[in-house]
Formats: structure tokens, C-alpha cells, sequence
């Protein structure tokens, strides 16, 4: 039986030992297993020094591989800069859904 997109399942636990996805994770892990159904692996969180990666955010906010990170001449920081000035596309739509008005049908169109 497939894990459920809300609900996680063993699956998205893949074990509990040292180096498992639980351990890896956390509290986190079957959310993080549905992102990475929807999109791609989770690159790794941090770097050598514990900092946050920009590729990690990137995956985190549905962006495709080197949306940001890619760009020629954006360091770290600045990379981190865009990233969390940008919009996440799936909020951008569904505020874009709620938010305006249904589109008026043409009075021409509808008489046919």
C-alpha cells in the first residue's frame, strides 16, 4: 500500500537505526519524504560548518534545481537573499485562486 501525501507512512520512515531517514530528519521525515515524491532528493540541510545551504532551500520552496543557486556571481549569501525574498510558486497560485475576482464570461459567447 502506498504512503498517503498527508498521512506519510512506514515508508517515508525507511527504518529507525543510526543513519535512518528518522534519525536524519527527525520529526520531519515523513514530510520531507512527500516533498521528495513530489520533487526530487533532499540535498543535504547544512554544509561542513553547519550553515544553511541554498540548494536545500531552493528544494524546500518546490524550485527546480539551480532555479537560484545556478545563477553566475550569486555567493552563498546572496543566494540566501533571493531565496528568501522570492516567492514560493504553489502560495503564489493558491493566493492568486483566492484573491481574484472569477473571470466575467463574455455576453457574445454565452448566447451561442
Amino acid at each position: 500500500m502506498a504512503a498517503s501525501l498527508v498521512g506519510g507512512g512506514p515508508a517515508a520512515l525507511d527504518g529507525l537505526g543510526p543513519g535512518s531517514r528518522a534519525d536524519r530528519w527527525g520529526a520531519y521525515a515523513a514530510a520531507i519524504a512527500r516533498w521528495e515524491t513530489l520533487t526530487r532528493p533532499a540535498p543535504e540541510p547544512t554544509d561542513a560548518a553547519g550553515r544553511l545551504r541554498a540548494d536545500f532551500v531552493e528544494w524546500m520552496q518546490g524550485l527546480d534545481a539551480g532555479w537560484v543557486t545556478a545563477t553566475p556571481g550569486l555567493g552563498r549569501p546572496a543566494q540566501l537573499t533571493a531565496l528568501g525574498n522570492g516567492v514560493v510558486p504553489q502560495q503564489a497560485a493558491r493566493a492568486v485562486q483566492l484573491l481574484a475576482p472569477p473571470f466575467p464570461r463574455c455576453p457574445r459567447c454565452t448566447a451561442v
